[in-house]
C-alpha cells in the first residue's frame, strides 16, 4: 500500500506540474484549426495515460478496435474513473465530449477543455440543451469529430449499473449517427474519487456499431445498454491484480 500511495503521489506530481504548460499551450492554440488544437491539447491525456502505465502500473488493452467506424460515429461509453476521459483521447479517433458546462469553470483543466471544442450544456434546461446538443452534435460530426457520451451521467463503481439515459441515443438517432458501444473496467484499478491507483491491467472492449435506422432512441438506447452490461462480467474476469 505504501509503495502505491508514493507511485501514486508521484503521478499527481507530475499531473500538477505540466498541466499548466499545457493549459498556456490549449490557449495559444486559439488561432490554428480545431483539429490541430485538439492534436496539441491531448498530448496531455496521452502523456498522463502513460506516465499511469510506467509509474502506477495501470495497463490497458483494447478488444474489437475494428468495430470502430471510419467515419464518425457516436460513442456511448461505460464510466467508472477518470482514466477513461484520458484514454479514450489515445484510442479513438478525435472526438468531442458533451458535458456539463460546469466543467468548463475548473481553472486551467476547464480553460484546456475550452479549446477542444466540446458540447457543453446546462443539464437544467430541458428542451435547450437537446436543441443545443443536436445541432452542435450534428456541426461536430460533419467536422470530422466522434462524439462521446456516457449514458449512465455519473462514475459508477465496479459491479453496479447506472440509469442509461437515452440522451446519446437519441443524438445517434436525430443525426443518423452510428452508436459505438464500449465496456471497460477501469474502475478496478483507478477507483471513483480514489487517490490510490492501483496496478493491473484494463479491458476496453469497442462492441459493434449499432445503426439507428428504425429504431427509437429508447429501442437504441436499450440495445446500448444490453451490450455493455453483458459484456461487464467478461471484462472482470480479465482484471489483472499483477
Amino acid at each position: 500500500m505504501a509503495q502505491a500511495l508514493f507511485r501514486s503521489c508521484l503521478l499527481a506530481l507530475i499531473q500538477i506540474v505540466i498541466t499548466p504548460f499545457f493549459t498556456a499551450a490549449a490557449l495559444f492554440s486559439f488561432p490554428l484549426s480545431r483539429h490541430r488544437r485538439y492534436s496539441i491539447i491531448t498530448t496531455w491525456s496521452r502523456l498522463i495515460t502513460g506516465a499511469a502505465a510506467a509509474i502506477c502500473g495501470v495497463r490497458y488493452r483494447v478488444i474489437g478496435a475494428e468495430n470502430i467506424p471510419r467515419r464518425p460515429c457516436v460513442i456511448l461509453s461505460k464510466h467508472q474513473s477518470a482514466w477513461e476521459t484520458l484514454a479514450w483521447q489515445t484510442i479513438f479517433p478525435p472526438q468531442v465530449w458533451v458535458m456539463k458546462r460546469e466543467l468548463l469553470w475548473i481553472p486551467f483543466f476547464g480553460w484546456g477543455l475550452a479549446m477542444l471544442s466540446p458540447i457543453a450544456i446546462n443539464r437544467g434546461s430541458g428542451g435547450k440543451a437537446l436543441r443545443q446538443m443536436a445541432e452542435q452534435g450534428r456541426e461536430r460530426l460533419d467536422a470530422g469529430f466522434y462524439i462521446v457520451i456516457f449514458p449512465e451521467g455519473t462514475r459508477v463503481a465496479p459491479g453496479q449499473r447506472g440509469t442509461y439515459h437515452p440522451g446519446g441515443a437519441w443524438l445517434a438517432a436525430k443525426t443518423g449517427a452510428l452508436a459505438l458501444p464500449v465496456a471497460h473496467n477501469a474502475g478496478e484499478c483507478w477507483r471513483k474519487n480514489g487517490f490510490i491507483k492501483r496496478p493491473g491491467l484494463i479491458t476496453v472492449s469497442i462492441g459493434k456499431p449499432i445503426s439507428p435506422a428504425g429504431l427509437s432512441a429508447a429501442e437504441l438506447n436499450k440495445r446500448v445498454e444490453d451490450w455493455i452490461e453483458s459484456e461487464m462480467p467478461n471484462l472482470t474476469a480479465h482484471a489483472d491484480p499483477a
